[in-house]
């Protein structure tokens, strides 16, 4: 019998510059899931909450997911490939929101690992520099984002506990 543990982030020593992580699966955003993040987050502009004032007020003439959800999107697709095994996140360096993201968009994202550093204070740690883009169902980039993630390396990640014994299956 073999036991499978899912990979859940990374540690210093697997991160290579120039890899890319092609996050699964996608989400389709629905107009509950906007409306939702929007109200969560206090941001009542009616660019996004509002169909009538969306079409007779604004470019698009319809409502616009607001760019934090597209962003937190494609963040949260990142996690179980990049930051899931994270010190910490340090640092959004740059974030730029290519194209309108729309109520039935489904987004899709990529990483590719530029740099990383040992740590110069602790020696059981380093610093990977990512890039990641979010793509919606026709292939337009909708945002990006280079951020600074600090992470472990491997002889000092913690281990993974479950709060029950591993003698589950006779």
């Amino acid at each position: 019998m073999v036991v499978h543990e899912r990979p859940f982030g990374r540690c210093y020593e697997d991160f290579e510059p120039g890899d890319i992580y092609r996050h699964w699966p996608g989400k389709t955003i629905t107009e509950y899931d906007d409306h939702l993040f929007c109200m969560i987050t206090m941001n009542h502009h009616p660019l996004h909450t509002n169909e009538w004032f969306a079409e007779g007020e604004t470019v698009h003439k319809r409502n616009v997911v607001v760019g934090n959800l597209v962003y937190s999107l494609a963040l949260g697709m990142s996690v179980p490939d990049v930051s899931g095994a994270a010190i910490a996140n340090l640092e959004v360096e740059s974030l730029i929101h290519r194209y309108p993201t729309f109520h039935g968009d489904t987004i899709y994202a990529e990483t590719r690992v530029l740099d990383k550093v040992e740590s110069k204070s602790k020696n059981d740690r380093g610093i990977v520099t990512v890039e990641t883009k979010a793509f919606n169902q026709r292939g337009e980039e909708v945002c990006y984002f280079r951020r600074k993630v600090m992470v472990w390396k491997r002889e000092a990640l913690p281990l993974r506990k479950r709060p029950y014994s591993d003698e589950v299956w006779d």
